[in-house]
């Protein structure tokens, strides 16, 4: 049984309530589990606990506020259910090392305007690069006022796009050769906003050949519209025969699209792969050769 639906439903139910009472028996009620039970499938889709995660959404949301806004530090803490402002202080220090006092005095100046990469500066954007069918109707770049945790994340949005059918990909490659007849799972965090096509994340396994085998792009479960910061997955076998793995986010259509905490894991082969198989759209034999049909 895949979990991933009903933990992405509770996550968007955690960010529409962050300012809210957020208990664990809370959150697991509204997924329709007890809260042993989705504590366990929570941390093994996410990697950290329900509660981490809520504690920490909540500290990065605070983060943002202390930058892009003037709200008293004590009015924080309470708005994001901290019960004192000692208390947020310690738990704000763990994550930024910095007593939220000094990293508002700090940071604001760093942060003084909004960090876009254009695309005549996207090499300044470490090991990330932009293709797709237009890509120099796209921008990607890093955004440090909306991130999902620490101080910033990476964007994708559309500029100059007239047409759903032009997309654009922020994207990486990198030898297959460490993860060879492995199952490899990448996951991470997706925000958008105004999206007309769809997005989603997407990864490819080539040979040396360059010949694809193995891809996913998220078109049978696609992102659309607005949507708060949500957990995503694809899962691929990497054959023996693999030399390249190349991933990253597509963005089709207008809108914005941000990423954040990507990583890789090697999955058990428990766990269903996503690939897309072309083959099922493969006829048996061939049909109508006389056009009488």
């Amino acid at each position: 049984m895949s979990y991933s639906p009903i933990i992405q439903k509770s996550i968007e139910y955690i960010e529409m309530n962050l300012h809210e009472e957020l208990s664990l028996e809370r959150v697991a009620q509204y997924a329709g589990f007890s809260k042993y039970h989705y504590h366990r499938i929570f941390h093994k889709e996410v990697g950290v606990t329900a509660s981490e995660y809520i504690r920490y959404r909540r500290i990065a949301n605070s983060a943002n506020m202390l930058l892009y806004t003037d709200e008293k530090i004590i009015d924080i803490a309470l708005y994001y259910r901290f019960e004192t402002q000692e208390s947020f202080t310690r738990s704000f220090k763990k994550f930024y090392q910095l007593p939220p006092g000094h990293y508002r005095k700090m940071m604001s100046k760093l942060t003084l305007q909004k960090e876009e990469i254009s695309l005549k500066n996207e090499q300044l954007l470490k090991g990330w690069t932009l293709s797709g069918s237009h890509p120099f109707n796209y921008q990607m770049g890093i955004d440090r006022e909306i991130f999902h945790k620490g101080k910033a994340s990476g964007f994708l949005k559309s500029v100059t796009v007239h047409s759903q059918g032009e997309f654009a990909t922020m994207m990486q490659e990198f030898k297959a050769e460490k993860y060879l007849g492995k199952r490899l799972k990448l996951s991470g965090f997706i925000k958008t906003r105004d999206v007309d096509g769809f997005c989603g994340f997407w990864m490819r396994v080539d040979d040396s050949l360059g010949d694809v085998l193995q891809f996913d792009n998220m078109s049978d479960r696609p992102i659309v519209g607005n949507n708060e910061w949500n957990h995503y997955h694809i899962v691929l076998d990497v054959p023996d025969n693999s030399a390249v793995i190349a991933f990253g986010v597509l963005l089709s259509g207008n809108g914005q699209v941000w990423i954040d905490e990507l990583k890789f894991e090697e999955v058990d082969k428990q766990i269903p792969t996503t690939n897309i198989d072309f083959s099922s759209d493969l006829l048996d034999e061939p049909v109508n050769l006389s056009f009488e049909e």
